[in-house]
């Protein structure tokens, strides 16, 4: 297990409840070029986890996997979006670069699984959170913080989610 760091934060969730309510406290803090990246296996709770953001950011509409759309839409009220890409079915580089993430973080947030399949195309400033199935509902997520404005959001979860 890594030793953490300024730069990271862990987290243990024993439901989808709780892994969903700690989603709706990132998502609360998100802006328009936030870039989330969240890896783990099948079933580790990285849909669970984008439908709390996308709650907690204010969503008209429920994020479901978009494993074979590649990309779901989310709408607010106040005209924001947020951008819901899953990599998993991606063959290759160029194929994601049609994508054109610079367009989607221009217009709103954007949330990918699987980012280790864009390569490069990830912005070097992000937040990367790990997720890893321990029991039936039991999930560990790390947190790990690429650039000053996600250490700010880091430290702002950890106040929302722990307190102090």
């Amino acid at each position: 297990m890594p030793i953490l760091d300024a730069h990271m934060l862990e987290f243990f969730s024993r439901s989808p409840e709780q892994t969903r309510r700690i989603g709706m406290r990132l998502g609360g803090l998100l802006d328009a070029g936030d870039v989330i990246c969240l890896q783990g296996d099948l079933g580790a709770g990285k849909t669970t986890f984008t439908q709390g953001i996308t709650q907690g950011w204010g969503s008209l509409d429920t994020a479901s996997s978009p494993t074979f759309i590649l990309v779901n839409q989310y709408r607010r009220a106040d005209g924001g979006k947020i951008f819901h890409l899953d990599a998993y079915r991606l063959d290759s580089v160029p194929e994601a670069e049609e994508l054109d993430l610079d367009s989607m973080l221009a217009e709103g947030a954007l949330i990918v699984e699987w980012p280790e399949r864009l390569g490069g195309l990830i912005p070097a400033e992000h937040l990367q959170i790990r997720f890893e199935h321990m029991a039936e509902e039991h999930r560990r997520m790390e947190f790990h913080a690429h650039g000053i404005r996600y250490d700010g959001l880091l430290e702002e979860v950890r106040r929302l989610v722990v307190g102090g």
